[in-house]
């Protein structure tokens, strides 16, 4: 029992007398490690300091350049307009007895649209007409005994002149029933009826309206100052904005002569019948006035930098900033067609360009 309480006692005594010395060997420990995590440090940046031949890599991204035919456009607006498009109206004063179509209807050139009252003209042709009818059998009668040679001239002459007096007489009372009709000059569709019946009406007023809808056009005037990249056979694209839609088409007539006032001249491009297209709606064009006759290097105009007297761009070739001049010979939308100093290829930096001086080397990102 005492030699057991004696181990007790021993081993308490080396336990208090150890547990110290392990915590001061723990401190002693991380106070070293700091140490030499500090020497660490400052050792690296001496040696970074010192190290001249290690070069720092800017991370950059390019393109290859491609060929393509470059093309430029006029941007203007226009209206749809109908080759054929009248507006009827009475040619003599009356009232409107009769309305033969109604909107919508298809008519032929020559119908009678209308009609107003003719009942006095169609009165005195009648009566006129009898009277015709007595006077050209005296003339028959009088010209076969004058060739008979019986009677005096002045008989036959009187005779003839009555005749033709009568026929002009019944020729103007003609135009005049024709005049009280509205008729269509033209093959088309009836767009508009603005009469009704028993409605007085007047020489000029609107009264019928007549459009060929299969000869649309698309109308608009173009600054004087493209009037001699403009012309007749010129490719455009026609958009329609209402309709989202759009079509190709050319340029079918271009004029020559510069309005005074608005100092533009008028295009006009036709349109076919494969699709519903309404008169004076808004068209815009964009009208093809110049074409490359070859592919050219086309480059977008926000990587092109000015210098004092050239543009350039910057490339990467082997690893290196290398600056290149160049020569634009057409701008348009944002691109810009380079006629020198490139070539199908080469690598320009589009990203990290503004980072970076000729003769740094970089690292292409993907």
């Amino acid at each position: 029992m005492k030699n057991t309480i004696l181990f007790i006692v021993i081993a308490s005594i080396v336990v208090a007398c150890s547990a110290p010395d392990k915590k001061a060997e723990l401190e002693k420990l991380r106070t070293q490690k700091a140490t030499i995590e500090t020497e660490i440090s400052k050792l690296e940046e001496e040696l970074a300091k010192s190290d001249t031949t290690k070069e720092k890599l800017v991370d950059v991204i390019a393109m290859p350049l491609t060929s393509e035919i470059f093309k430029t456009y006029i941007e203007i607006q226009g209206r749809i307009d109908a080759d054929e498009n009248v507006s009827l109206s009475s040619e003599l004063p009356g009232t409107l007895t009769k309305i033969n179509v109604k909107v919508g209807d298809e008519v032929s050139k020559g119908q009678v649209l209308a009609e107003t009252d003719a009942r006095a003209i169609q009165q005195q042709i009648s009566d006129l007409q009898t009277n015709a009818e007595l006077v050209n059998q005296l003339y028959v009668k009088q010209k076969a005994l004058w060739d008979q040679k019986i009677g005096t001239e002045v008989q036959y002459l009187q005779s003839k002149t009555q005749k033709e007096s009568m026929e002009k007489k019944m020729a103007a009372l003609q135009e005049q029933l024709r005049m009280s009709k509205i008729v269509s000059p033209i093959n088309g569709t009836v767009d508009a009826v603005n009469i009704k019946i028993g409605q007085a009406i007047a020489p000029g007023a609107p009264a019928i309206n007549v459009i060929n809808f299969s000869n649309l056009k698309v109308k608009a005037d173009v600054a004087e100052s493209y009037s001699n990249r403009v012309k007749r056979g010129n490719d455009v694209l026609v958009i329609f904005p209402d309709m989202k839609d759009s079509i190709k088409a050319k340029v079918n007539y271009s004029s020559r002569a510069i309005n005074n006032l608005t100092r533009t001249f008028g295009v006009e491009v036709l349109l076919d019948n494969s699709k519903e297209y309404h008169p004076n709606m808004v068209a815009k064009l964009k009208i093809n006035d110049y074409q490359s006759a070859t592919p050219k290097i086309v480059v977008p105009v926000k990587f092109i930098q000015k210098g004092t007297d050239e543009s350039f761009v910057l490339l990467s070739v082997e690893g290196k900033v290398t600056k290149k001049s160049i020569k634009i010979s057409h701008e348009y939308n944002g691109l810009a067609e380079i006629s020198e100093g490139l070539n199908d290829g080469d690598l320009l930096i589009t990203a990290g360009y503004d980072l970076v001086n000729e003769g740094d080397k970089v690292h292409l990102k993907k």
